[in-house]
Parts: C-alpha cells; structure tokens; sequence
C-alpha cells in the first residue's frame, strides 16, 4: 500500500499480470487475515494469504491451509512477564469476528492506538485480567506503544527463562515512534511460513521474488532466492546488500515485479 493506505492502480496491474502468467502471488503480513482482507480485496486476482507473521496461511475466500497456534500456557507466562507493560498488550485469536482481539481495557482517545480500535471495534473486547482469556490458543500476545517501550518489552521478552518457548516479530516505524512486536509460536516467521507453503506447493526457493521494508520481513527475504528492498524500507534491510525498488508511493512493487517476475530478469 501506498501512504494513503491504497494498492495503486500499477502495483495491482502488475499482480494482476503476474497472476494471469501463472505465477502464485501472496500477501506476507502482520496483519490478522480481517484486517488484511480490505486490502487484499482491492486487488482482482486470487492471492494467498500469510498473516499474523506467518502464523496462518488461508485464501483470500477463507480457506485455512496452515495454521501455527501459540499455546495457551506460553501466553500466560509471557502476559504475567510483561505486567508493566499490560496497557500495551492484547491477545488475538483466530476465530469468526467476534472476540478476536482481547484487551485489558480500551481506551477509545488513546492517541496511538484509537484509530486502530475504531477500525476494528467489531472484533475488540475487553476482559480483566488479560489472563482470564486464555481458554484456548491464541494466535499471539501482541504489544504496541513508543519504540523505547517496546524495545522494554523485547529485552524483557528476550531475558525470560522460556524465551525458546515462542517467536518475537518486530515491526518499527521510527518516523511514526510506534512499534509493534509479536509474540507467536517459536517455529513461525514470515519466512517460515513462506518456506513451508513453498515445499506444499514444490516451489523452488530461487524461484521465489519477496519483497519486504520492515524487521519483520528479514527472515523472508533472507529465504527468497530475489529478495527485494522497498526504498522506503527501515535502513537495517537496505544494509544487507540485497535489490532496492522505488518506494511505496512510487509504485516500487510494480517495479519489483516487473523486473525480476515479468521480465525474467535477475542481473
């Protein structure tokens, strides 16, 4: 999506077209599959989708091929480690519509997060304490806030003694001073994911083009046989020596994919 949270009319052609040649196109994301579907239903052809960082991979009709569940019990030790930070803290499930984001308590004005409750109201509740949820596995526990707070809640994430009980997905937007960080299985990655679909579906590695700007995508792109950089990515990806395309308000997945998908042209 361009900065106005819109596929651009290139950027959908070129997926269009890309699709149309028989190539399998799939939406790599944070996002829970609800709020990724606006966005993927503004491109016309079928695409897979991998949400919540991999952790789900179903089609764009609702379809579930893969799931990977956080336990309900590492949920728990990772809410009771994170206290400090519970206004922060939700817990996502994979269910219809309802009950699907669970949180401590909502605050409607809250300046960071407001816009996304009221966006999702519909799949938001409430429950205190945040443990009295956990009835069944999550999908994730899930922190967002200012990037220092969030790098708090990593550290303390990262120094617990059943840190190899799950995964951290870490999504930062320094321009903005908000983060948002994943707790989910420890086998799920969005390149985990991609890796998995790819051996269901007996797709070469090296025939695999990602495209990626954030923390979160470096175990993709680091799968990907082209791995592709958006220019406006966090300068970390930029730093690894991979293909840069233009920006997201330039049309650089277009870019990306006409080059190396369309063109067949890996130099």
């Amino acid at each position: 999506m361009n900065s106005r949270w819109e596929v651009s009319l290139a950027n959908s052609a070129a997926i269009n077209e890309a699709a149309r040649r028989g190539i399998e196109v799939a939406i790599v994301t944070g996002r829970r599959y609800d709020f990724a579907l606006p966005v993927v239903q503004q491109i016309a052809s079928p695409v897979t989708m991998m949400v919540n960082n991999g952790a789900l991979i179903r089609t764009s009709d609702g379809v579930t091929h893969l799931r990977h569940l956080l336990p309900k019990d590492t949920a728990r030790r990772v809410l009771q480690s994170t206290t400090a930070w519970r206004d922060c803290a939700a817990v996502v499930f994979d269910r219809p519509q309802e009950n699907q984001v669970i949180l401590e308590s909502i605050d409607w004005s809250d300046p960071t997060r407001g816009s996304y409750y009221t966006r999702n109201r519909r799949f938001l509740v409430e429950a205190g304490p945040l443990e009295s949820c956990l009835t069944d596995d999550p999908i994730q526990v899930m922190f967002t806030g200012q990037v220092e707070s969030m790098r708090q809640v990593e550290q303390a994430l990262l120094g617990t003694p059943f840190a190899k009980e799950f995964a951290l997905a870490v999504t930062i937007y320094p321009e903005k001073d908000f983060a948002m960080i994943d707790v989910i299985h420890p086998a799920v990655s969005k390149g985990a994911a991609l890796a998995e679909w790819a051996g269901v579906r007996g797709i070469p590695r090296q025939e695999i083009l990602a495209i990626g700007d954030n923390h979160n995508d470096l175990e993709m792109l680091s799968f990907a046989g082209v791995p592709v950089v958006m220019g406006n990515s966090v300068p970390a990806l930029k730093e690894r020596g991979w293909h840069v395309t233009a920006s997201n308000d330039d049309d650089g997945v277009a870019a990306a994919i006409q080059r190396f998908a369309l063109t067949e042209s890996f130099e």
